[in-house]
């Protein structure tokens, strides 16, 4: 499901995506810490990897792949996750259950939204 348009909010670092029946805004944080890519979700089932320390990244780039996706590139350098206009349409809907599963598993695994340090440019 392809959204009719894109906004990209750098300041806020909200990626907005119209449909027509609705709007999902999108944090670059939550985009980053569910990345399609293998190094986040890993190579199987049971072979994910917990990010933590993503609340301050950012958007860097957002390049169009081809007329099916989009590939984020954040401010910590990640860049290997191409986010289709189906996984991010189900990551717009299942926005909520996903934060409090990610939020339950930081809390477990003893780790922190916040950054361990911050590099100054």
């Amino acid at each position: 499901m392809r959204p009719i348009e894109i906004k990209v909010h750098k300041k806020s670092a909200i990626l907005e995506l119209i449909y027509q029946e609705h709007v999902f805004e999108l944090s670059a944080e939550y985009l980053r810490v569910f990345s399609p890519s293998a190094e986040v979700q890993g190579h199987a089932p049971g072979q994910e990897v917990l990010q933590f320390g993503k609340r301050l990244v950012t958007f860097k780039d957002i390049l169009p792949q081809g007329h099916y996706a989009i590939r984020i590139s954040f401010s910590d350098g990640h860049d290997t996750g191409i986010y289709s206009w189906d996984y991010l349409h189900r990551l717009g809907e299942d926005e909520q259950a996903n934060w409090q599963d990610y939020l339950v598993r930081l809390s477990i695994s003893g780790k922190s939204r916040d950054p361990q340090f911050i590099a100054l440019n």
